[in-house]
């Protein structure tokens, strides 16, 4: 039973498949209907024979449509062949078929799918989860806590370098060096000590000059004071190598002078507290002795202290001095002291600034006299942190001294004048501050008015090769009015400009002219870093013109006084740190080659150069 149903089904698929796509061949195809069904041969390898499909008449097309639906509508047991109820539908199953067209399937153009395939591994990375209680306890207040110490970074210089000498060699026979020594970092103690040295021979005969120094220095921090204190010794020499070059005398005094001066002094202060109602003091103790070439001598010692209370904005204190010096050469040995007291009361507030106090001098020595001064000085801020204006109103006694005398001018003869010169009122009214940042100023006009002005004026007599200066002094009131003007310009850390000029008009009492005293001066210079390892460096000098009371004398006339044309003289320095403590210099002066004078028939030195090397230990 069940075979049948198999062939039964199969039968009725043949039926449908023959509908669909035969039933169109049957126009050609002969109908015989009483022949007796045939068995159809297949041939594997035969070739179907293809003919023109021929369009079917209407006769045709209802025969198909009718055995389509007979196919549809009668089921058909093929495994009973013969049966009554099938005869004419198995007539029509064993009809012969011939296939005159090949079927052929048509199928659609490909589609490319255009896309790379991505071979980059893109798994994403999980790293495993480990989960750690924080064994913490919750704490409920929110008030502000103190901060921990932070630990302090190291300092870049944590290991510095205590000790540096410099040496160099240049034309002129130019020979240079300092050193420097040091303990260390230490905030309680500093020792230490400096070496320095230089020397230069000019192109006139016996232009030879040479400066040493030496010195040693000490300081101790403790809780309450602090005590410091140092040891130098200083030796200046030169010749006396000056005439007049267009007349040369037939002999000159081409002698040797040389300035030697050993000083100490100690200090012992209170540290600084920031703390109201402060009492502060001070006491110092220096001394020097002097000797020239000669017979000149000369000793000095000062002792120097103030008190100082502080009182809310208030500052009451006493400055006090006591300044011993004798002086001797081969004409002269006296005394010349000095007794100064100077109480003051000052006020300070955030826009002002008042100095009130007065200063007493007593002289007693060669001479005897006593002076009172004012000792006065006010601020005022007008524009806040920028700008602030300021008079002031003093006055004092300048003891003349041997040792100041010949660092200005090394050319004096022997027993020179000494006379103390009274500043008796000097009043100066200015305006200083920051225009903008980095840009400093200060700008002061001035009036002083000198009593026995010092001058320096050649006293030459050739005739007896003698070529050097002495001291002279206005007897009488000078009065000395200028403007002096400041200026600091730091672009930033690796440029700086500065400068100060000086304006000076003199009205003297007994003599003619200011003898070799400028009315003009300027100095200035700039510092550049070009980077870690360059510094560039420059100085410029401008000195105006002025006079000295010697007559020239030529072949035929005198004339007189000696004129000092103004003079330029440009400097300036390389310096290259070629490691973090071996470094490379040049220095260079008087670029210019100007033969200028700072003293009649004593030209300075021409263009010269020299160089050398550092190092830092």
């Amino acid at each position: 039973m069940r075979q049948a149903m198999k062939f039964k089904y199969i039968y009725t698929l043949l039926t449908l498949i023959i509908a669909l796509y035969f039933v169109p061949a049957h126009a050609q195809t002969k109908h015989k209907a009483k022949k007796p069904a045939a068995k159809t041969v297949v041939k594997p390898k035969a070739k179907p024979v293809v003919k023109k499909a021929a369009k079917p008449t209407s006769s045709q097309q209802k025969g198909a449509a009718g055995l389509g639906d007979a196919a549809t509508k009668v089921n058909v047991d093929t495994t009973k062949k013969g049966s009554k109820g099938n005869d004419a539908l198995e007539g029509n199953l064993s009809q012969e078929i011939v296939v005159t067209t090949a079927y052929k399937p048509v199928l659609a153009d490909a589609v490319k799918i255009r896309r790379n395939p991505d071979l980059e591994d893109k798994t994403p990375f999980k790293a495993p989860l480990t989960y750690i209680p924080i064994d913490k306890r919750l704490e409920l207040n929110t008030s502000i806590k103190p901060l921990d110490a932070m630990k302090r970074p190291a300092e870049q210089d944590s290991v510095p370098t205590n000790n540096y000498v410099k040496a160099g060699l240049g034309s002129l026979k130019t020979t240079y060096g300092e050193a420097y020594f040091a303990n260390g970092r230490d905030e309680a103690l500093q020792v230490g000590g400096w070496l320095k040295h230089f020397a230069q021979n000019g192109n006139m005969y016996k232009q030879n000059t040479a400066k040493e120094e030496v010195g040693v220095f000490g300081k101790s921090v403790g809780e309450e004071n602090s005590v410091s204190g140092r040891i130098t010794y200083n030796y200046n020499s030169n010749y006396f190598y000056g005439f007049d070059k267009y007349n040369a005398p037939a002999i000159l005094q081409v002698d040797k002078q040389h300035f030697s001066t050993i000083g100490a002094e100690g200090e012992l202060a209170k540290n600084y507290k920031d703390v109201e109602n402060d009492f502060t003091y001070a006491l110092k103790l220096k001394g020097y002795a002097f000797s020239n070439a000669f017979q000149a001598r000369e000793n000095n010692l000062v002792l120097s202290g103030f008190l100082n209370q502080t009182i809310k904005q208030f500052y009451a204190g006493l400055a006090a001095s006591l300044d011993l010096s004798t002086q001797k050469d081969s004409l002269y040995d006296h005394n010349n002291s000095l007794i100064r007291l100077n109480p003051y009361i000052k006020f300070q507030g955030d826009n002002y600034k008042i100095d009130a106090g007065v200063n007493i001098v007593d002289q007693f020595g060669y001479k005897s006299a006593f002076y009172i001064f004012p000792a006065a000085r006010a601020e005022l801020q007008v524009i806040p942190k920028y700008v602030r204006i300021f008079v002031e109103a003093k006055g004092d006694v300048n003891k003349s001294s041997m040792r100041d005398f010949a660092m200005i001018n090394p050319f004096l003869g022997q027993n020179i004048d000494l006379r103390n010169s009274i500043d008796q009122l000097d009043i100066a009214a200015g305006v200083k501050g920051t225009i903008a940042p980095g840009l400093g100023f200060k700008a002061t006009i001035f009036r002083n008015e000198v009593k026995n002005m010092p001058l320096f004026v050649s006293d030459f007599d050739f005739s007896k090769g003698y070529n050097r200066f002495k001291v002279i002094y206005d007897e009488g009131k000078s009065r000395v009015s200028g403007f002096t003007g400041e200026l600091d310009y730091k672009i930033s850390e690796d440029v700086d400009i500065f400068g100060r000029v000086e304006f000076k008009d003199y009205q003297m009492a007994t003599v003619t002219e200011p003898w070799n005293l400028p009315k003009f001066l300027f100095k200035g210079g700039t510092v550049f870093n070009i980077n870690d390892k360059i510094t560039v460096s420059g100085t410029l000098l401008v000195r105006g013109s002025a006079m000295d009371p010697h007559q020239i004398q030529t072949s035929a006339t005198t004339t007189g006084p000696s004129s000092i044309a103004s003079f330029a003289d440009l400097s300036g320095a390389v310096d290259y740190k070629a490691t973090s403590r071996f470094s490379v210099f040049v220095h260079v002066n008087n670029i210019l080659n100007s033969t200028s004078q700072t003293w009649v028939y004593y030209p300075d030195y021409g263009f010269n150069i020299f160089g050398g090397v550092g190092y830092s230990f």
